[in-house]
Formats: C-alpha cells, sequence, structure tokens
C-alpha cells in the first residue's frame, strides 16, 4: 500500500493549532480505514519571514511539487502589516497558489442542522443552504500590478485573459452536474471591462454544458441574496476578489466563517486544502479556535486528491455526530476547546458505523 504524501504549511496564529487537529483527524482515518499518510512539514508566511527571510521559502515550494497534498493552516497577523506588499506572509500564499497552478478555489457553504441556531438568520431562510463557491485563484487584482505613486495616491489592476475564465468555468459546471445543475455567474459587468469579458467567456463555456442552467447576477445583488434567499444558490463562480469577499459572507450565514473548509485545484496534483479563516492572531494559544473548517478541509482532500469518498463522508459525518452531542467551540455558542473539539471527531471516526453512506458535499470527485 502507497503512503498519500501530505506536506503540512501550518502557518500563523491559530494555523498549527487547527492543522494539528487536522492531522489528527487524518490519522484517526487511516486507524479507521487502514489508509497510510505520510506527513511532513514546511514554513510559509509569517512564520517563515522569521526563520528564512522570504514567505515562501526556496525549500517550500519544492517540497510542494514533491507531494500528493498540501494542507495550510493560516498566515498572516499585525507583526508583520508594516512590511512591503511582496513581503508579508498574505505574499508567501498567493505566490504558492500561483506556483503550483491550482486555479480554482472550492468553498462549500452548507448550513449543519446541529448549529442551524448559530445563524444569524431566520431558521426558516437559512435551514436548506448548500452551496458551492467556485472562486478562481490566480488572476485578478491580487494578482494584477499594484503600485503606490506617492504617500497620497496608489494603482491596483485588475486583469483577465479568456483561457483563466474558460478553465475556471469548466470546473463550475463539472462540478455543478453533480449538484442541483445551476450556476450563477457573479461579476460587475454593468461597471468592469474585465467582468464584461468575465460574462461573455462563462457564456460561450455553457454552451458546453447544456444539461446545466447559467445565471450571471452583479456581485452587490449576489451579496444581497446570499442574506436574503441563500438556499436559492447552488454553484456560485466568480473572480478571485468577489469570491473572496462572498465567501466570508457565506461563513457568515451559516453560522461561523471557521466551519467552512476550502480546496484549490488545478490540473494537476498538488491540491492545496486550507480553512477559509484567517490567522485569528488574537486567540491563538488560548486553545479556543475552532477546528472544524479545518477538519471538513481535510475531508475534501480525502475527497478531491485520494478518490476516498467514503472516508470524506465518514469525517463529515463525525463532524455532525459531535455537534450534534453539543460538542461546541466558543465561537459556536459553546465552551469546548480546539483539543477537546478535535478529541471528540476523533473518537466519532473511532466509533462510526461501517459503511457510511457516501455524499460528495462539493459535487464532482
Amino acid at each position: 500500500m502507497r503512503d498519500h504524501s501530505i506536506l503540512l504549511l501550518p502557518g500563523d496564529g491559530i494555523g498549527p493549532e487547527v492543522a494539528r487537529e487536522a492531522v489528527r483527524v487524518l490519522e484517526a482515518i487511516g486507524r479507521r480505514s487502514q489508509i497510510r499518510f505520510a506527513f511532513t512539514e514546511a514554513l510559509i508566511g509569517g512564520a517563515a519571514l522569521d526563520r528564512a527571510g522570504l514567505p515562501l521559502p526556496a525549500e517550500t515550494l519544492q517540497r510542494c511539487r514533491s507531494v500528493d497534498a498540501i494542507f495550510l493552516g493560516a498566515v498572516g497577523g499585525p507583526r508583520w502589516d508594516g512590511l512591503p506588499a511582496d513581503r508579508r506572509p498574505e505574499r508567501g500564499l498567493l505566490d504558492l497558489r500561483r506556483a503550483i497552478g491550482v486555479f480554482a478555489n472550492l468553498r462549500p457553504a452548507r448550513v449543519l442542522a446541529p448549529v442551524l441556531d448559530a445563524s444569524p438568520l431566520r431558521p426558516e431562510v437559512v435551514a436548506s443552504t448548500d452551496l458551492l463557491i467556485v472562486r478562481e485563484l490566480t488572476g485578478g487584482i491580487y494578482f494584477g500590478e499594484p503600485r503606490r505613486l506617492s504617500e497620497e495616491e496608489a494603482v491596483d489592476t485588475l486583469r483577465y485573459h479568456r483561457e483563466e475564465i474558460v478553465r475556471v468555468a469548466r470546473v463550475a459546471f463539472t462540478l455543478a452536474r453533480g449538484r442541483r445543475r445551476r450556476v450563477v455567474s457573479v461579476d460587475k459587468a454593468n461597471v468592469l471591462a474585465s467582468s464584461q469579458l468575465w460574462r461573455g467567456v462563462v457564456a460561450e463555456a455553457a454552451g458546453e454544458y447544456p444539461d446545466v442552467t447559467l445565471a450571471h447576477m452583479l456581485v452587490d445583488t449576489a451579496a444581497m441574496q446570499l442574506v436574503r434567499d441563500p438556499a436559492a444558490f447552488d454553484v456560485i463562480l466568480t473572480e478571485n476578489m468577489f469570491g473572496d469577499i462572498l465567501s466570508d459572507l457565506a461563513g457568515g450565514v451559516v453560522g461561523s466563517i471557521a466551519l467552512l473548509p476550502s480546496a484549490s485545484i488545478g490540473a494537476a496534483p498538488p491540491a492545496l486544502y486550507e480553512p477559509v479563516h484567517g490567522a485569528a492572531p488574537d486567540i491563538a494559544g488560548r486553545g479556543i479556535a475552532n477546528p472544524l473548517g479545518a477538519i471538513l478541509s481535510v475531508a475534501m482532500m480525502l475527497r478531491h486528491s485520494f478518490a476516498l469518498d467514503e472516508a470524506a463522508a465518514r469525517v463529515e459525518h463525525a463532524v455532525e455526530q459531535v455537534l450534534r452531542q453539543g460538542v461546541r467551540p466558543p465561537d459556536l455558542g459553546g465552551r469546548a476547546t480546539t483539543e477537546e473539539v478535535g478529541d471528540a471527531v476523533v473518537n466519532a471516526i473511532a466509533l462510526s458505523e461501517t459503511p457510511i453512506p457516501v455524499a460528495q458535499r462539493e459535487g464532482g470527485g
């Protein structure tokens, strides 16, 4: 049996804390399902700046290219805020995504029944929410040409090429086929030339998927509709910055951004997995970080990188089970520590039934 090789990039703030619980869950799955994982670890973000002088050391990038999958905790923090943009911890993550060619960021947001009360929305509004944001990851304003013209003026450019749009659109349409076959493409085509290109290219790509319904929506309308009727969405396809913002909004809709996992995929391995939340340095070291987004991210890893659908479903089932038992971290209104939440998920995996029904939460494989 070949080991599944995983590179751990714990990063900054609460990153190492949630990464630790994610690894424990993978180890529990390995014991339960007789799957072997081989873990190595490297530096990224602020931790890399402190020890190697760069947010993405060459050694880290070299290791990334030699593994089956990558798990990242979080990067950033106020201690590095004074650095130039190209030296900040976040630059390491942006450069990593581009270097390994992960162009589609999958961010599912599903209301978990045991914590329905954590959402600020009325239960009847939010109860059936189960959506997937497909965010283009290596283009747009984050990879434009920022220039500080003077102390009082700065410029950022937003650029997209047809092929960048086509490839992420195909991912969204393909995943929609495994879900409810509806895609909403979000843009700002009434104002931005890049969005006008986006809308036209997505409409062309939709012709390859006649079984999937496509609708276009302006980003401001999409933000309003996510709060007004989140259950109406199936797959949301959008560019880099809009996807970043809307997925945080989706975190609020389902009750906590710390519940949201993500997978960043490209044309070839490795894929990159990380919780949607940031480094949260204000709570780092206090043992109160919610590790469930990280744990659900390894479920996505099991499904997308290793085609272990049953193992992924086992992790997702365990998360819902422990929440049903009342094990909640503080952001969900409970008192369980990071480690206690991890313990509960690990125990639920060990005691889970065989087999677990497989549900492809994100659609596709």
